[in-house]
């Protein structure tokens, strides 16, 4: 079955043959998988009220397990964004209900962010809604496959995942 990008690589070997385009094979195929992820994504969460960014800090405390809080360090280390940000994005969460903020215990100056019941309860019906649309992208891909296509993605993005700072 020929693809777009097929379509992409056969052009530039007719136009450039000089130049080694395989690397386009896989990471042009990557990149257009990620358009469509995010579209799905986007489909997922709208279907429960939310926006990617929001998705991605309710569920950064709901992954941390009871009682579903952290402190806007540990928000800004999960979701790669700056603290300015994770500001506004824990000020809008507030207002909608979703989380809330609280004294840190442990430090005086601090605060934690907390999973409210109702952010929980969108967290984990958008996660359920997502699941679903991976899983239909998914559909054409044995067991096996998957396990053999998230290896070797683990094996490209693993480097810069643990790059220090």
């Amino acid at each position: 079955m020929e693809d777009e990008v097929d379509r992409l690589v056969a052009a530039w070997r007719r136009e450039r043959p000089d130049l080694d385009v395989e690397p386009l094979e896989v990471l042009s195929r990557v990149s257009r998988l990620a358009r469509h992820l995010d579209r799905a994504r986007r489909l997922a969460f709208s279907e429960h009220s939310l926006e990617p960014w929001e998705f991605d800090v309710l569920t950064a405390l709901r992954r941390a397990g009871s009682p579903y809080q952290l402190s806007p360090g540990q928000l800004l280390t999960q979701t790669l964004v700056t603290s300015g940000t994770m500001t506004n994005r824990i000020d809008r969460l507030t207002k909608k209900g979703l989380v809330e903020r609280l004294p840190d215990p442990s430090d005086r100056r601090g605060v934690l962010v907390r999973l409210t019941e109702e952010g929980r309860d969108r967290a984990d019906q958008a996660l359920a809604g997502l699941l679903d649309q991976e899983r239909a992208i998914l559909a054409e891909l044995s067991k096996a496959q998957r396990g053999e296509l998230a290896s070797l993605l683990r094996q490209l993005t693993a480097p810069f995942d643990n790059i220090p700072g």
